[in-house]
């Protein structure tokens, strides 16, 4: 996965595979989806997205296969 940010107009890139997108649907006024030719998501990207955030602070979990289960709370 990468991230890809635009500071010259607030735009997040979420690239999830290398796949050709052959589709852009729009999920809401802000939000595109890109998809391949199986309807799988390849990218997604965010307009506004500090606007929409009030931060850009990044961080992720990687959860191991014995937690995928549990719900937190």
């Amino acid at each position: 996965m990468k991230l890809k940010y635009f500071p010259d107009t607030d735009t997040l890139h979420v690239i999830l595979t290398n796949n050709t997108v052959v589709e852009t649907r729009d999920l809401n006024e802000n939000i595109l989806i890109d998809l391949d030719h199986e309807g799988k998501v390849v990218s997604m990207t965010i307009e506004h997205a500090q606007q929409q955030n009030d931060s850009l602070d990044v961080s992720y979990q990687t959860v191991s296969t014995s937690s995928a289960g549990h719900h937190f709370s």
